[in-house]
Order: C-alpha cells, then structure tokens, then sequence
C-alpha cells in the first residue's frame, strides 16, 4: 500500500502518497482498488496546487526520481508555493472530509468507512485517517 496522505515531500502533504501510487501502479504492484482514481481527486487537487500535470508526475516518477527530486522539479516547473501557502494546503487536506461545505464530501468518507467495516469508528474524522486505519488492517 501506498504511504501515508500525512507524509511530505518539500513540506506538502500528501504528494509522497501520491508518488508511491504511481511507483507502485508502474511496477504493477498498486492493489485494484487504487486505479480508477489515479490523477483524479485528490491526485488532481495535488497536481492543481503545484500547477503541474499528473502525465508530468507520471514521468518524472518513471524517470526514477526521488520524491525530493520531484518535488524539486515541481517548483521549477510549475510553481513555488510560499509557507503560508503550503501552510493552508496541508491544513486543507489533512482536514479533508471533516465538516465539509460540500456535505457529498463527508458522506463519501462515511461511505468509505461503512464499506470497510469501519463506520462505527469515531476516530476516523478525515480521508487521512480513514487511509491509514483502512491500510493498516490489509495484507
């Protein structure tokens, strides 16, 4: 599975979980569940951020870079956000899912965690978590 949506590569979340998708999907190794997302949603939003495209990503991880390399060469190429801006972007998405303006957004989280068994837990708050948890009791 993936690394953790908490882990940072230059100061920004979730983009080494991001990487590791794509490693992991390049050497066939990425589980079934993961594909139908890859370059959508939060992959997008990451890729929105650092206005870069997730086809560049793919390549640069295809090239064998390292996360810190990539993320490098994501602010040469698309830009370089300040602290407070990567300050709110971290603050964004490790809250993402909890309290949401837009309520499909909780309710898809509720979802996730009512498939996997895992709606009765209240210490699932955010997709974060719900990635961590949900991963650590898999194979």
């Amino acid at each position: 599975y993936p690394k953790s949506a908490y882990d940072r590569a230059g100061g920004v979340v979730f983009l080494p979980r991001m990487l590791d998708k794509i490693r992991l999907n390049l050497e066939n190794a990425l589980p079934m569940e993961y594909h139908s997302h890859l370059g959508e949603r939060m992959d997008e939003r990451c890729c929105k951020f650092l206005h870069v495209s997730y086809d560049e990503i793919v390549c640069e991880v295809a090239a064998g870079r390292s996360d810190e390399e990539i993320v490098e060469w994501c602010f040469a190429h698309g830009r370089t956000p300040d602290a407070q801006e990567v300050e709110m972007w971290n603050s964004f998405m490790r809250k993402r899912g909890w309290q949401e303006e837009d309520p499909r957004v909780t309710d898809t989280l509720k979802r996730f965690k009512a498939e996997s068994g895992l709606g009765n837990r209240e210490d699932i708050q955010t997709f974060f978590d719900y990635f961590d948890v949900d991963e650590k009791r898999k194979p």
